[in-house]
């Protein structure tokens, strides 16, 4: 039975408890530095609640140490991976290989985060070797390709995203935020230089695109790829988003929980969750109801047109219907879409710009804006970015999730023993008989579980049980029988780190900023792009603006009328030019001149 992981992102304690109650068997989130997302560190304590919560369910936490780091940090880091393995966490997300060396003999698991970059199977043979339990794919990998990696190498885990946002460079060696802004992605302080507007030009400077969103990329959604993705070997499906609020992480995790819940009862000989629980939802998950920028399903099916957002970097969320009359002060929209007051609504103006506003007052299927957007026309097409109603329903109490047992009631020599699972009870007391037949009130005693995390699938009662037990110790074995149930701790698998790589040649792309990453690789040079730039590429993209344009001969294309190099151009005027790797269908951004 290949256990299956729906894992949730938590920007802070709330979050993760909602991920686990909406139907996660596993949350990441940040510890307080050291992660991927700088802006969203938690405190020890919230994260060894989170791991409390998540342990009654048989989930897992796993805390994101995901960025490289400084000498001068190596201390601190090392006392933080002792009080993540003293407070129970699962697994730690490591991009920076300097860090294997204060996780040897700890019980938790290692896992590669995709900040090492991981597209190969000879890479993530390599993950294995050096003590990796898990890699975190690449997000642009085909479906093919995750099984081709499986198949090379079928005893790691591998995990792959399957809902976000996008970044548009292989991740762990995207340096366009560190060299324009002095920000390092590999320091959880991207500034997103890929959602920002370029014109693209060609070696004579002719203008190709003015003043475009050429690198930003819709969101990935997989929710009708799943089968695909657990059949080419992937066991674990993340959810991006340590960025998110609350809403966002119900709405997403109760989406994918309920899709693989679905096919696991299609394969239920092959296939269980990694966890334990039922969750009842007040809502309908839907994934056009939730921040999104457009969907994509990016590279799972091979390559596709129409991954990228030219025109917004920002929520288009879902269509809604077409305006139709436009009157001076309000407008009404054809469709079948329902609103209410507060709906966030945009269109795409004449100018190619998204025009963003609120519906101050809703009259059935008219809308009266605070103020009429200027560049509205009858026949464009509105989209809602922010949904009032489903919001609203968000923000309360929107799921409860029990894990099913079956108690069972025994006599034994002394007395009584009640169990559920592995949990037992023994009370002593006499054995005295029944006046009539106490199945009915053991029934009902039994199955109080109240507010628990337990619901009472069966009692299970012997047919020749006629013992009277009062309902007041009947009371007191559930209570116990219950805290047994909640202490039952979870088995630990360790990760073991071994021996020093053999690897290529080295370069500023395998992100070396410590001591002990250098000694682990062999070298005594800190060679990171933070600390010394580079003179490669700084951005390595499967995104190619020749395909996207289409221009990409090898695909059906037209033929470029242009002259490269290409390159794109900031409203500041800084060019980065493009190298167009055809031999591995990549697109490479380098790094900018004037």
């Amino acid at each position: 039975m290949t256990p299956l992981e729906l894992l949730a992102p938590a920007k802070n304690l709330a979050c993760g408890i909602a991920a686990i109650d909406h139907g996660a068997d596993a949350v990441y989130i940040g510890a307080p530095k050291f992660g991927a997302r700088a802006a969203v560190g938690n405190s020890i304590d919230d994260v060894r609640q989170l791991c409390d919560y998540a342990h009654l369910f048989g989930a897992k936490i796993y805390v994101t140490l995901n960025t490289i780091v400084y000498d001068n940090e190596l201390d601190e880091v090392h006392r933080l991976i002792d009080q993540l393995a003293e407070i129970g966490v699962d697994a730690i997300l490591v991009q920076d290989m300097g860090l294997l060396q204060f996780m040897q003999d700890k019980p938790f698991e290692i896992h590669a985060s995709t900040q090492t970059d991981n597209r190969t199977a000879d890479k993530v043979r390599w993950l294995q070797q050096v003590g990796f339990s898990r890699a975190v794919l690449a997000r642009e990998l085909s479906a093919d390709e995750i099984a081709e990696i499986h198949r090379e190498v079928p005893n790691i885990e591998l995990e792959v995203f399957v809902h976000g946002a996008l970044c548009v460079s292989y991740s762990g060696i995207c340096y366009a935020s560190q060299h324009c802004f002095g920000r390092s992605a590999n320091r959880g302080e991207c500034a997103q230089f890929c959602r920002m507007r370029f014109s693209l030009v060609d070696a004579d400077g002719a203008e190709i695109e003015h003043e475009r969103y050429l690198l930003s990329l819709k969101d990935m959604n997989q929710s009708e790829n799943l089968e695909k993705l657990i059949q080419a070997g992937a066991v674990s499906f993340k959810i991006e988003g340590r960025l998110k609020d609350v809403a966002y992480v119900k709405n997403v995790t109760a989406a994918y929980s309920e899709l693989l819940n679905a096919f696991i009862r299609k394969h239920k000989d092959e296939y269980c969750r990694a966890s334990k629980g039922r969750c009842d939802y007040t809502f309908t998950p839907n994934l056009k109801r939730t921040f999104n920028r457009g969907y994509t399903t990016y590279f799972v099916n091979g390559r596709q047109p129409d991954i990228a957002s030219f025109d917004t970097p920002k929520a288009v969320g879902e269509f809604v219907g077409k305006v139709k009359e436009i009157r001076h002060d309000s407008f009404n929209v054809a469709g079948t879409a329902s609103f209410a007051n507060g709906d966030g609504l945009c269109f795409l103006n004449d100018d190619r710009q998204f025009e963003g506003f609120r519906a101050n007052r809703v009259v059935g299927n008219r809308i009266y804006p605070f103020k009429m957007p200027a560049g509205l026309r009858p026949g464009m097409s509105l989209y809602r970015n922010n949904d009032q109603e489903f919001e609203r329903i968000l923000s309360k109490s929107s799921a409860t999730r029990k894990i099913p047992v079956t108690i069972s009631l025994r006599a034994v020599d002394d007395g009584f023993e009640l169990s559920a699972g592995d949990a037992k009870v023994h009370f002593a007391a006499e054995h005295q008989l029944a006046q009539k037949s106490p199945r009915e009130n053991l029934v009902r005693q039994l199955s109080k579980l109240g507010d628990t995390i337990y619901e009472c699938a069966q009692v299970d009662v012997p047919e020749d049980f006629n013992f009277f037990i009062p309902n007041s110790q009947l009371s007191d074995m559930r209570r116990q029988l219950i805290d047994a149930m909640s202490e039952i701790k979870r088995s630990i698998k360790r990760a073991r780190v071994v021996g020093n790589p053999g690897v290529g040649e080295l370069s500023y792309q395998n992100n070396i900023s410590n001591r002990q990453a250098a000694a682990f690789y062999g070298t005594d040079e800190l060679s990171a792009f933070e600390l010394k730039g580079g003179d490669g590429p700084i951005m390595q993209c499967r995104h190619c603006l020749r395909y996207s344009l289409g221009y990409c001969v090898k695909r059906g294309g037209k033929r470029p009328t242009w002259r490269e190099p290409l390159s794109l151009v900031l409203g500041d005027g800084r060019r980065f030019r493009l190298e167009f790797d055809c031999q591995h269908c990549q697109m490479n951004v380098h790094a900018s001149t004037r």
